[in-house]
């Protein structure tokens, strides 16, 4: 395995993106301001995008693997590899997630607590309904570990 940060051209990614964030003017917010780490394992099996939010935290703003490679613990790699790169320059390292029984959970494996919650965020920001498991995403679930 190997994990490539890449500089240019993040927009080739794009279709790896949307499967984390659905909403292409949404990663636009984000993308152009952010570190950009894709894990390779013979072939693209992982993406994340990672944003100084300022106050010693560092958010996970989009986190993707390609769907028949879930649950095999490339994301999880990604992850031990943002907080090994960045400990020493950031106090916490955070993420937004919709209330899923998927993410919540793979998340607080992954160390993390739930921190706050940002009421409506799914509503107020995307142009149609946003579902997991059938259930309508509505509010933003941030969660946040110690580096």
């Amino acid at each position: 395995m190997e994990i490539i940060e890449i500089k240019e051209n993040k927009r080739q990614y794009l279709p790896l993106l949307l499967l984390a964030d659905e909403q292409e003017n949404m990663i636009d917010r984000y993308l152009d301001r952010g570190a950009m780490y894709v894990l390779e394992d013979n072939g693209i099996k992982s993406e994340c995008v990672v944003t100084d939010e300022g106050n010693g935290i560092l958010e996970i703003k989009n986190i993707a693997t390609i769907p028949e490679f879930q649950g095999k613990g490339y994301a999880k790699y990604l992850i031990d590899f943002i907080i090994e790169k960045y400990r020493d320059y950031y106090q916490i390292l955070q993420v937004g997630t919709g209330d899923s029984i998927f993410t919540i959970p793979f998340y607080e494996k992954c160390g993390f607590v739930r921190s706050h919650i940002v009421p409506n965020f799914f509503i107020d920001n995307y142009d149609h309904p946003i579902y997991e498991d059938g259930s309508r995403l509505v509010d933003m679930i941030y969660l946040r570990r110690k580096f």
